[in-house]
C-alpha cells in the first residue's frame, strides 16, 4: 500500500530502492572498508591494544545513537531533505578530521563527529519510507533496500584493502567525501520533500516529551528496541573483532576481505529472501522462525568451541557463522519495522529512539563482549547465545503488550 503524502510524484520505485540503501550504507561503508586498516591505523596512531583499536568501529555506534536522538526531532520540524543536508556536512566535517589524526584520540573524536552526522541520512531514511508505506509493505521496501544495502558490507573491506595497496589510510576517508558529495547532491536534485509543511512537528519540549513518554511508555515498541540492541550488539561484536579473528587468530592474511564478504552475503541472502516472502507470512512470523534459529545457532557455535577449544578449524566455523548471520538477517529489517509500525505521526522522532536507544545497548554489548575476546572465540559463542536469547525475551515482552493494548 503506498501512503504517499507529498503531492509531487516520488522516484521510481527502483531509483528510491537504490537512493535509499547508498543514504543507508554509510554506516556500513564508514566500518566495515575500515577493517583491513585496523592494525596499520593502530600501529600508525600508537594504539594501546587491539581492543582500543576495535573502539574505531564500535564507537562509531555511539556517536550514530547521539546522532539518530538530535535528528529524529528535527527531521519532523524542519522536513527530510534539511535533515539530509546538514547531517551529510557534518559527515564531511569528521571524515576531514579522522583523514587528519596524528594520535587515536583524534582519530575517536573525527569518528564520534563523523557518526553524528551519517545519523542524519541514517534517521531521514528511515522517515521517508515511514511517509511512504505502512506494515510489511514497509518491511518489504526495507528488505529490498537492504539487498542492495549488503552489497556495501560485502564489497567494503576489498575496496579498503585495495586502496591501502595504491595508498595511504587517509585515502580510505578521501572515499568517503567522494561518495557523500555524490549521494547528497543525488538525493537534493531527484527526491521530492515526503513531509509536508501541515504535517510538521514543532521541537519543543511538549512535544519532545509526548513522543518520548509514548515510545518508552509503548510496550510493543520498547521492547522490539531493546531486542534490535541485543540482536545488534551480537553482530556488531563480530563486526568490530572480524579483523583480530580471522586475520590474528586465523592468519588468513589477505584473505580477509573475501571471507567478510562471504559471510555478508549471509544477510544480504535473508534479506533478498524476507523480501519474497515477509508480506505473505507477515513480519511478526519471520521474526518468530528467525529468533528460534539465531539461539540454535549459537547453542552450535558454543558446543563447536567446546570441541575444538575455543578455535574451530574455518571450514566448521564459516558456515556455522553463515548460518547465523542469515537468521540475523531475517531480523534486522522486521525488527525495526515492528518497531515503527505504531510511531506514523512521530515517524521522525521514532525513528530517532528506535535507532538511538538499539545502538546504545548494541555498542554496550560489544564493548563488554570484546573486552573478553583475547585468544578465543568463547566469549563471543557465548555472548552470542546470552544476546539472542535476550532479544527472544524482549520480542515477546513487546507481544503481549501488544495484546493487551488491543
Amino acid at each position: 500500500m503506498n501512503l504517499q503524502t507529498n503531492s509531487q510524484p516520488t522516484l521510481p520505485l527502483v531509483e528510491f530502492i537504490c537512493l535509499m540503501a547508498l543514504m543507508t550504507s554509510f554506516v556500513a561503508l564508514s566500518t566495515d572498508s575500515m577493517l583491513p586498516a585496523l592494525d596499520i591505523i593502530g600501529a600508525a596512531l600508537n594504539a594501546e591494544s587491539h581492543q582500543q583499536t576495535h573502539l574505531i568501529v564500535s564507537l562509531f555506534f555511539l556517536g550514530l545513537a547521539a546522532g539518530q536522538l538530535f535528528f529524529g526531532p528535527f527531521s519532523d520540524h524542519f522536513g527530510r531533505k534539511t535533515t539530509i543536508l546538514i547531517g551529510m556536512t557534518i559527515f564531511i566535517i569528521g571524515t576531514v578530521i579522522c583523514m587528519s589524526a596524528d594520535n587515536m584520540e583524534t582519530m575517536l573524536m573525527g569518528r564520534l563527529i563523523q557518526a553524528f552526522g551519517a545519523a542524519g541520512p541514517r534517521t531521514a531514511y528511515t522517515a521517508i519510507i515511514r511517509d511512504l508505506y505502512i506494515g510489511d509493505e514497509m518491511a518489504k521496501i526495507m528488505s529490498f533496500i537492504m539487498v542492495l544495502f549488503i552489497l556495501i558490507p560485502m564489497l567494503a573491506p576489498i575496496i579498503g584493502q585495495a586502496v591501502l595497496l595504491m595508498f595511504s589510510w587517509q585515502h580510505i576517508f578521501t572515499m568517503f567525501l567522494l561518495i557523500a558529495l555524490i549521494t547528497l547532491f543525488w538525493y537534493l536534485l531527484r527526491q521530492p520533500e515526503t513531509l509536508p509543511l501541515d504535517k510538521r512537528r514543532k521541537i519543543n519540549i511538549a512535544n519532545l516529551s509526548e513522543a518520548f513518554k509514548f515510545i518508552l511508555g509503548h510496550r510493543a515498541v520498547i521492547g522490539v528496541i531493546i531486542g534490535i540492541g541485543f540482536n545488534f550488539g551480537a553482530f556488531l561484536t563480530y563486526l568490530s573483532a572480524s579483523q583480530t579473528i580471522f586475520v590474528k587468530f586465523y592468519d588468513v592474511g589477505d584473505a580477509f576481505p573475501y571471507i567478510f564478504a562471504v559471510l555478508a552475503l549471509a544477510v544480504g541472502t535473508a534479506s533478498f529472501i524476507n523480501g519474497k516472502v515477509v508480506v505473505k507470512h507477515g513480519a511478526k512470523g519471520v521474526v518468530r522462525i528467525a529468533m528460534r534459529g539465531t539461539i540454535s545457532f549459537g547453542v552450535a557455535f558454543c558446543l563447536l568451541n567446546l570441541a575444538y577449544d575455543g578455535l574451530p578449524p574455518l571450514h566448521f566455523l564459516i558456515p556455522l557463522l553463515f548460518g547465523n548471520f542469515m537468521c540475523i538477517g531475517l531480523l534486522f529489517g522486521n525488527l525495526n519495522s515492528m518497531a515503527m509500525q505504531p510511531l506514523g505521526k512521530m515517524a521522525g522522532v521514532g525513528a530517532a529512539m528506535v535507532g538511538s536507544i538499539s545502538s546504545l545497548i548494541s555498542v554496550v554489548v560489544s564493548v563488554v563482549i570484546d573486552s573478553f575476546i583475547i585468544d578465543n572465540l568463547y566469549p563471543l559463542s557465548i555472548g552470542f547465545v546470552v544476546c539472542f536469547v535476550a532479544t527472544l525475551l524482549c520480542v515477546k515482552f513487546a507481544q503481549q503488550g501488544s495484546v493487551q493494548e488491543r
